[in-house]
């Protein structure tokens, strides 16, 4: 994995944003010129109500918290990871829609998503998902520097979904264009991990918040706001609302 780190890049002027804030943080893009979500729009949905940008929500793919969760997404935006038990599986819905709001989320505000998974057994899997910066020409090279970068020793792990999941709404994607035009839950995830006790799982989360500058600005602040009149979800599937 770490010798995969040269892949040539297919930059057009103009194309890409810088979002790193130092020279020390610059081995990183985000695609400007590219559809994307509004966070008031993925906040939206995460109340169950409808976006006002198309193709924000999918009725397949579930976006509507409930109060935990809230707390949880809230956090998140303070911390600039999210932490969950397990895979955030929630039975009722039958996916997850904490991670399904993240990721939408990360794809707003042009960040890597930074996940910590808990584990049963005091060994936990840190992921940092690159597909929301939306450069897979960069994919390969930005997870073999993010590797080098950080402090922990452990190698990690490298995961490239590339197969069509038609319940999830996942595509291949081999062109430039999806990746321009298609929404985050039609785009497969570029995923590297760690299995690492948790203190050190810890302690990495804050390390890439830091490296892929992922904290809120205003994180004291960083809490979604509850529209008039809505409740968290409950038990349903879709939430009836949030498809955008």
């Amino acid at each position: 994995f770490h010798g995969q780190t040269s892949l040539l890049s297919r930059k057009r002027a103009g194309s890409f944003l810088l979002k790193a804030t130092d020279s020390a943080q610059s081995f990183w893009t985000a695609r400007e010129d590219c559809w994307r979500p509004t966070v008031e729009d993925v906040e939206r949905i995460s109340w169950g109500k409808p976006a006002k940008k198309k193709r924000t929500g999918s009725r397949g793919v579930p976006h509507r918290l409930n109060q935990e969760e809230r707390r949880l997404f809230d956090q998140s935006r303070r911390k600039g990871f999210l932490e969950v038990g397990g895979s955030a599986w929630r039975s009722q819905r039958r996916d997850a829609p904490l991670l399904n709001s993240y990721r939408s989320l990360c794809d707003a505000k042009r960040q890597a998503n930074i996940v910590l998974h808990k584990g049963s057994t005091g060994i936990d899997e840190l992921v940092i998902d690159l597909s929301p910066l939306r450069t897979p020409e960069e994919f390969t090279r930005v997870a073999g520097e993010c590797a080098a970068r950080v402090s922990v020793d452990a190698p990690p792990s490298l995961t490239q979904i590339d197969q069509v999941d038609e319940e999830d709404e996942v595509l291949i994607v081999d062109e430039n264009d999806s990746w321009e035009n298609r929404p985050i839950y039609q785009l497969p995830p570029f995923c590297v991990s760690w299995e690492l006790p948790r203190s050190e799982a810890k302690a990495l989360g804050k390390e890439l918040a830091a490296l892929f500058n992922t904290v809120e600005k205003n994180a004291a602040k960083a809490k979604s706001r509850k529209p008039v009149g809505v409740k968290h979800g409950k038990g349903r599937r879709h939430g009836g609302y949030g498809i955008g």
